[in-house]
């Protein structure tokens, strides 16, 4: 079969023929119509992420919106390595049926980032009964722009978008959020901190969503730091799940002492894959219902070098034939 291959750690992705996926009790075949090249795939297939297998050559792709053997439309994913779900056929452990009226390719695009942010989302309104003040660090990136659209979903009372990209903002703006501009300041801790307890606006966030980490991270904490009063009672979950701006952050010690701050991860290792899919359909449905609005691009096989190297806006999709 057809596929898209990366033939050792760090190579570029090619179009070559690859071994048939395996069958057996437990997996499921199924058609490929389209694979979303996430920044977790390029990372996995690279070696040098945290979940990356070790064999070569291997097919990319964690997810993929595929057909069943009766035609319909299912996302599915965790297929065994070295095959992934960039292939035309693929055998996996599930298949989530997509909702009616779902775009397929901008499933494809949509649910591995918007799942990032809705997980920790919706079990923060299931713990605290509702959502509050949100605050999305990153939200420019379309993972962060998803979340921020999912906060408002889920009944988010205010959404604080902070991010570089200024177009992105003013979207964001448009759709409800207070937008808090990095642009020019990213590199200026203090600054950032400046920009960040200003669009707070004395309203502790309920929770934190950081795609970004690093400084940007350690700004944050100063942010959060900075209030007095009644805003030392508030409750925050601040949850680490990207770090586009450095692998490593330092948090204040006077920080945790002094606010009911609960810092924790969401990723492949932290989530129970019964609770991944139990929320697949409810993240669907968004899609399906213009709440969630990822921008697919979709790209062949053979265009597979060009979809890696794809910035947006959108996410890269790759299809059997584009």
């Amino acid at each position: 079969m057809r596929a898209v291959t990366i033939p050792e750690a760090g190579a570029a992705p090619v179009a070559a023929d690859f071994a048939e996926p395996p069958t057996d009790a437990t997996l499921t075949p199924y058609e490929l119509v389209a694979a979303g090249v996430h920044p977790v795939v390029k990372s996995r297939a690279s070696g040098a992420h945290y979940s990356a297998g070790d064999v070569y050559p291997m097919v990319p792709g964690v997810d993929a919106v595929a057909c069943d053997a009766d035609g319909r439309l299912v996302y599915t994913g965790w297929v065994p390595e070295p095959w992934g779900t960039m292939a035309e056929r693929l055998s996996a452990p599930f298949g989530a049926p997509l909702p009616e009226g779902a775009d397929p390719l901008a499933v494809a695009a949509g649910m591995n980032p918007a799942m990032s942010g809705w997980l920790p989302l919706a079990a923060r309104a299931e713990e605290v009964g509702a959502l509050g003040t949100v605050l999305v660090l990153g939200a420019t990136g379309m993972a962060g722009g998803l979340a921020v659209q999912a906060a408002r979903a889920l009944g988010a009372e205010r959404v604080v978008a902070a991010g570089r990209s200024v177009a992105a903002l003013d979207r964001l703006a448009a759709e409800g959020a207070v937008v808090a501009s990095l642009a020019g300041v990213d590199d200026d801790r203090a600054a950032v901190a400046d920009v960040l307890a200003a669009a707070l606006d004395g309203h502790a966030p309920s929770i934190v969503l950081d795609f970004l980490w690093g400084p940007v991270a350690e700004a944050a904490f100063a942010a959060l730091g900075r209030s007095r009063g009644s805003d030392e009672r508030a409750d925050i979950a601040y949850v680490q799940i990207g770090s586009m701006a450095g692998p490593d952050a330092s948090v204040p010690a006077a920080l945790l002492r002094s606010r009911r701050l609960r810092l924790a991860g969401s990723g492949l290792g932290s989530i129970r894959r019964e609770r991944l899919i139990a929320t697949l359909p409810h993240v669907m449905q968004a899609i399906a219902d213009g709440a969630l609005t990822p921008q697919a691009v979709p790209f062949g096989f053979e265009d597979a070098a060009a979809a890696w190297a794809y910035t947006g806006p959108g996410r890269a999709v790759l299809v059997p034939a584009a």
